[in-house]
């Protein structure tokens, strides 16, 4: 009888302690999460504007989001085109530069948000095209060191404007951003993002910390100076 109790008692302390651990685990990955959190709406707090409200900036950069396979933008990309455009029309931006993953020949963000742009009225001398922007850090980051952009309106969704905006300025892009709303009738996918939104808080604070450089470097590109010289 004594082994046995013996036994249960050593598996007792030793679920405890797997307890414990877990607890402490959880805790430190909240607390990384919420200091994550912390610095991305710091970084952004004053920086946040509607498309009527946000100051004059030479370039607005869309970031990208789904196309299907038939090449149309998906609801969430369209809207945050549509503010692109509008701020052109206002006269808040004389270029818009849209930056998205074409890692695939047969998928190419960049493209089918050129043709969706023209499609409305928008100049294709006035849309220059980033095809290796491949996630949020990565856009910021190429547009600063391959397109030379130093001010710009950053436009997305309002969940997500707060950690591009965020990126932008620390990677040397004196930004605003402008964030979408219209699409929140999408509630499934409005939750995902949102909730995504925690755990890519945590990377965007680590691709700051390590300053790791985007997929995909290269020359000087001179698009958006010349776009920018025509308005």
């Amino acid at each position: 009888m004594r082994k046995i109790s013996l036994t249960r008692l050593r598996r007792f302390v030793t679920l405890r302690r797997l307890v414990a651990l877990g607890a402490l685990s959880a805790v430190a990955v909240l607390s990384v999460m919420a200091a994550a959190v912390f610095w991305v709406r710091a970084e952004s707090r004053t920086h946040v504007y509607t498309a009527g409200s946000v100051p004059s900036a030479p370039v607005a950069i869309v970031l990208g989001a789904q196309v299907d396979a038939q090449g149309e933008p998906s609801p969430f990309l369209a809207a945050r085109l549509e503010i692109a455009r509008q701020l052109l029309v206002a006269g808040k931006v004389k270029a818009i530069l849209v930056s998205g993953d074409h890692a695939e020949w047969s998928y190419d963000e960049p493209g089918a948000m050129l043709v969706w742009l023209v499609a409305r009225g928008v100049p294709a001398d006035r849309i220059v095209m980033d095809h290796a922007g491949f996630d949020t850090y990565d856009s910021c980051s190429r547009a600063r060191r391959i397109f030379g952009v130093t001010r710009a309106i950053v436009v997305t969704q309002s969940f997500h404007v707060p950690r591009a905006v965020a990126l932008c300025r620390t990677l040397g892009i004196e930004t605003d951003g402008v964030g979408d709303d219209t699409v929140r009738v999408y509630r499934q996918v409005w939750l995902r993002g949102e909730l995504r939104e925690y755990g890519a808080a945590v990377k965007a604070v680590a691709d700051v910390v390590t300053r790791r450089d985007p997929v995909f470097l290269g020359r000087h590109e001179t698009g958006v100076e010349s776009a920018v010289a025509l308005g």
